[in-house]
């Protein structure tokens, strides 16, 4: 996967990496020169006494050295620039598609782990790219044009490189080895430690709650010290590379010039020679030391990649049709827009026993008010979900318009529906950003007319700022209250033909919850209303309430209808009159 992900990645930076190769190619025949002309002013100079021979080759060593210095900071420069653009598509690909998958995709994934990809992975293996730019690319050279050079200068001695190189990769191979599985286990425990994390963040008032301040702080110190334990132990092992390595240049030096210095007596070799011959050959382990050190980043960005292939090759569960259908006479068949219906619609997720809902069917006239209400784990947020087309459902049609969700485009179906989910979110901005975030071109004055239809309108100008107000990350500096006011405004600032409230109305007083119920009935006329609660006061009013029940309908009608006809909610009703009446 790292090896498909380079060359589908770096194929725009191309001429950038062209441009290492050249530039690490001059500063690599300078490194390569340099050592000869050293052995010259030895033999040539020093040994002749001849000082102007000196000065002449000592001046072009030191023109080659700034252009060797150039060169190579240019293939640095254009390296990390490869590199960083990589990274910038690499994390923008990982994003486009997160941002196409389902609910049930993001759940298998976990949110933390998504986080962890597009971050700490990315980066694993982005450093690579520049590394590989800095070091890889002249490895090579480097270690064949050192082999070459040596030989010109005395074969006899070639035999030492012939024992040193493997001995280092030898060595360095066996510890590469054992930290491959390290690596990889180290992005799992970092993928624990953001998991802990965000929850912590996330729950921090129901552990402050709770009093599990503690216990928090033990679950995060458990992760902490797995990921520092991991960290460790792959630690220990590139710490032992490093002695190995010297252990065969050191050694290999020594045989060098314990062998050259008898050839050296009997005439066969002069000491520049052999000063080159040493450095060739230390160049020779250099190379192969930084493509060794190079081999220990591969595993842990190896690790990277497939981890980033797994989220960049998933597919979403829910897809965009081949030939989407668009909202016309003919394929609305006289129906409104806005009209949601439901033909025997069922859900099950992956390999669960049993469906949430089964046979599911009715009709959300435009225009009307629909209702549904049930127990705690009855479906109702499953049945929110299938509307917009956050999941699939399994069997049955889901159509909006008279059109199956599954033809729509999702930008068109998106676009015509106005959700507030049980959780309302903020984004951190203004006000302002956030009721824009629907239909951007809208006026001042349709945001107050939204604010004002969502009760919402007296707080925010209290606000400081009023629509320029600040809204921190998630709307956590306002109550919870404001907070779903804020996300009804926003859906009303769209316009939609289908409205779906999620229990959209629970942080709400009840005298709110009435006002806010009767303006909605004045300001959304036309258009489908779709509301989900559990507090019957708030669906009283509604044109048809339907009663969920292990994952089927069990009751259909107006209030009074079902007080006569549905003993489920006539459980609801009563439960919620007496613990009104004991209030």
């Amino acid at each position: 996967m790292l090896w498909k992900l380079l060359v589908r990645y770096l194929q725009p930076q191309r001429r950038l990496l062209i441009a290492v190769v050249v530039f690490q190619l001059a500063q690599s025949i300078a490194s390569l020169y340099l050592p000869t002309l050293n052995a010259d002013i030895i033999d040539l100079g020093v040994a002749t006494g001849d000082t102007g021979y000196i000065l002449r080759v000592g001046s072009l060593m030191l023109l080659i050295t700034l252009l060797q210095i150039g060169c190579a900071v240019t293939a640095v420069y254009f390296g990390a620039k490869a590199a960083m653009g990589m990274g910038r598509d690499l994390r923008g690909a990982i994003f486009t598609r997160v941002g196409g998958f389902s609910e049930q995709e993001v759940t298998r994934f976990g949110p933390a782990s998504l986080i962890t990809r597009s971050t700490n992975d990315v980066q694993q293996v982005q450093q690579l790219v520049l590394m590989s730019a800095t070091l890889m690319v002249a490895a090579p050279m480097l270690s064949i044009g050192g082999v070459v050079m040596a030989v010109r200068q005395d074969a006899q001695l070639s035999w030492l490189i012939a024992v040193s190189v493997p001995a280092l990769l030898l060595g360095v191979g066996v510890i590469i080895s054992r930290m491959v599985p390290l690596f990889r286990l180290m992005q799992l425990r970092i993928d624990a430690v953001n998991r802990v994390l965000r929850e912590q963040l996330a729950g921090i008032r129901v552990v402050r709650a709770f009093v599990r301040e503690d216990l928090e702080t033990e679950r995060f110190a458990g992760a902490n010290a797995d990921v520092t334990d991991t960290a460790l132990r792959a630690g220990r092992l590139m710490a032992l590379a490093f002695p190995v390595v010297m252990l065969v240049l050191n050694v290999s030096s020594v045989a060098v010039i314990w062998f050259g210095s008898f050839r050296i007596e009997d005439g066969s070799m002069q000491v520049g020679t052999l000063v080159a011959f040493l450095s060739y050959l230390l160049q020779i382990l250099m190379s192969v030391m930084m493509a060794t050190f190079m081999a220990v980043m591969i595993p842990r960005a190896a690790v990277s990649a497939d981890r980033i292939g797994e989220v960049l090759e998933t597919e979403s569960s829910v897809r965009p049709p081949v030939n989407p259908v668009v909202f016309t006479a003919d394929t609305s068949h006289g129906t409104a827009r806005g009209e949601l219906e439901m033909r025997d619609v069922g859900f099950a997720y992956p390999g669960a026993e049993r469906p949430v809902l089964s046979g599911i069917s009715f009709t959300a006239a435009a225009g009307k008010t629909t209702a549904v209400i049930g127990s705690t784990g009855s479906g109702k947020t499953t049945l929110v979900n299938l509307m917009p087309r956050l999941f699939d459902a399994t069997s049955g049609s889901v159509m909006i318009g008279g059109v199956d969700v599954r033809e729509l485009h999702p930008d068109l179906l998106w676009g015509h529906i106005g959700l507030v989910p049980q959780r309302p979110y903020l984004f951190s901005g203004t006000v302002r950003s956030n009721l824009l975030y629907g239909k951007p071109d809208a006026t001042e004055e349709e945001l107050w007319h939204a604010l004002a239809t969502a009760q919402a309108e007296d707080f925010v100008r209290e606000m400081e700022g009023g629509l320029d107000a600040p809204v921190s990350q998630g709307g956590t500096n306002v109550s919870g209250g404001q907070r779903q006011r804020l996300a009804i405004a926003r859906a009303l600032v769209k316009r939609p033909e289908l409205y779906i409230f999620d229990d959209s109305f629970s942080s709400l007083d009840t005298a709110t919850d009435a006002r806010l119920r009767q303006a909605l009935h004045r300001d959304t006329a036309g258009a489908t209303l779709v509301i989900i609660a559990q507090r019957v006061s708030s669906i009283m009013d509604a044109d048809q309430i339907l009663v969920l029940d292990g994952g089927r309908i069990v009751g259909r009608g107006t209030h009074s209808e079902l007080l006569e006809s549905s003993e489920t909610y006539r459980e609801i009703v009563s439960s919620q009159l007496a613990a009104e009446e004991a209030a």
